[in-house]
């Protein structure tokens, strides 16, 4: 039996070794390679909120053109829930731009469960006191839900890591986001 020696494939680079070749060199070919990975999902997160198929394509390409310059700024350690975040926002905002007086604007809290729910805003209401309502709201939460809150969408913790961090055990951390998203979306209805 003969064997013949085979020149072994490159593996493609995961994500984050991408990432940080993107950042280090501003290779837009790098930044092509990630987002070819993801485009079709982007464009499904696009459909899904503009309902319209050209609109999604010019969407999908403007939030490359968004990355070319967010991914050199922010440090990004889970890239496909972070463009999630971002191609959802930059739909909301083509939404808003469509919409008069009052927007009802879906906040995805991306967990195991995907929670989604609504949120009516005033379209006068700018980022700076929709983020005000939104603090404000944080500090009505129990301590605990506050807690596991900042910890798993602001620094993006894990509910392990958030565990090991507060010694609460896993279902308590669960419990914890769950109610805390819930409490908040009534204070924020409340106050609306």
């Amino acid at each position: 039996m003969f064997f013949t020696r085979r020149t072994p494939k490159k593996l493609p680079a995961d994500d984050a070794e991408l990432l940080r070749q993107y950042r280090e060199t501003g290779d837009l070919q790098v930044l092509g390679e990630l987002y070819e990975r993801y485009m079709h999902l982007v464009f499904g997160v696009c459909l899904k909120y503009l309902r319209d198929d050209d609109e999604s394509k010019d969407a999908t390409m403007q939030v490359f053109e968004k990355l070319v310059t967010d991914l050199r700024i922010h440090e990004v350690k889970h890239f496909a829930s972070w463009l999630h975040t971002l191609v959802r926002n930059h739909c909301l905002m083509i939404l808003r731009s469509r919409q008069n007086g009052i927007v009802h604007e879906t906040i995805r809290l991306a967990d195991d469960n995907d929670v989604e729910f609504d949120i009516a805003l005033h379209q006068e209401e700018d980022d700076e006191q929709r983020l005000t309502r939104l603090e404000e709201g944080l500090h009505e939460l129990p301590e605990e839900q506050r807690q596991c809150l900042h910890l798993f969408y602001i620094e993006q913790k894990s509910y392990k890591e958030i565990s090991d961090l507060t010694g609460y055990d896993f279902k308590q951390v669960k419990s914890y986001l769950q109610n805390g998203k819930r409490n908040l979306k009534i204070y924020i209805d409340k106050t609306g």
